[in-house]
């Protein structure tokens, strides 16, 4: 999940830039204790949405019209699964959260279109505040989740308790039916967000331009986190206009990417002619080979839009019991 601080606007220019005594001072304040405090407005947000996702859930559930029902009809009884449906409430408000950081960043890292009104300094702040949120979204998901499978086990409670965290935070330990994948995915995501988000407060010790590098694999965090949630999200299991929303969300993604890749803030990232480019033919050649597949990411998100084949399972006939094994 790409949820990550980006870059102090300040350092986009390739020129150096001398700041004012105001924006040294205001810079030298940044901490990971000032945005902890920062970010608790929007964490209250985002556990409005999480209540409200929850909610949804829930009734959904006990109506037996959730696709979660279909995939697994035990799950009906609320009593027993709550837990469940909160680390999935935990889990969409996460990747919405994502959403929202990495449309920040992108347009934090690119040219802004002049519609924006927003400062460099205040999207700056906002993507710093989304990214710690989409964090503990991502680990109160993981968390309830692992709740879930220690509630739901019959052995000893230290036994349970070993089992769901090798299930829930060991690759490869949950082994059974999506999961195989689709766990190692999540886990992929929470484990890199973590240290990649908290590299900004130390950026200064790391150097620039390696934090930088390390910080344009955010994106890699979305997309596993979007890949996890396709897999085994059985609210969007089935085909259906829910799952490709989910898809539909993804376009902004790809074209502010590909905007920020074609109009870069930083002149050394342009894309000149190969006798033009200053660096090595495969540094060129790998600048342009984004470009085209991020244009063909966007060409596959249309063709799954218009033709509806968005990787759906077919809903089963509603007078018979499913046989899906989602566990």
């Amino acid at each position: 999940m790409t949820s990550l601080p980006a870059q102090p606007a300040s350092g986009e220019a390739d020129e150096p830039i001398v700041p004012d005594a105001d924006t040294s001072e205001r810079q030298r304040r940044v901490t990971l204790r000032s945005d902890l405090r920062a970010s608790l407005p929007d964490g209250v947000i985002a556990l409005v949405v999480t209540a409200a996702v929850f909610a949804l859930l829930y009734y959904r559930i006990r109506a037996e019209t959730s696709s979660t029902v279909s995939v697994m009809p035990f799950m009906a009884d609320t009593g027993e699964f709550w837990m469940y449906f909160l680390s999935q409430a935990f889990g969409w408000s996460a990747l919405l959260w994502a959403w929202i950081t990495v449309v920040l960043g992108l347009l934090l890292s690119g040219t802004r279109p002049s519609w924006l009104r927003l400062s460099a300094q205040r999207i700056e702040r906002l993507h710093r505040t989304t990214s710690l949120n989409t964090i503990a979204l991502i680990a109160a998901h993981a968390l309830l989740f692992a709740a879930q499978l220690v509630r739901s086990d019959t052995a000893r409670w230290h036994s349970a308790l070993a089992t769901a965290f090798v299930e829930t935070f060991v690759p490869g330990g949950y082994d059974s039916g999506t999961g195989k994948l689709a766990i190692p995915l999540g886990q992929a995501a929470l484990y890199l967000a973590i240290p990649l988000g908290l590299l900004f407060y130390i950026r200064h010790r790391i150097g620039p331009r390696t934090w930088r590098i390390l910080h344009r694999f955010v994106v890699a965090v979305y997309v596993l986190s979007v890949w996890h949630t396709l897999l085994y999200g059985t609210n969007v299991w089935y085909d259906g206009w829910f799952r490709t929303s989910v898809w539909l969300l993804q376009l902004p993604i790809a074209a502010l990417l590909l905007l920020r890749l074609l109009q870069p803030a930083r002149r050394s990232e342009k894309l000149r002619g190969p006798r033009a480019h200053t660096g090595s033919p495969a540094g060129w050649a790998l600048r342009l080979g984004g470009r085209l597949a991020v244009v063909g990411v966007i060409a596959a998100l249309i063709g799954v839009l218009v033709s509806g084949n968005d990787g759906g399972r077919a809903e089963p006939p509603a007078d018979t019991s499913s046989s899906h094994n989602h566990d």
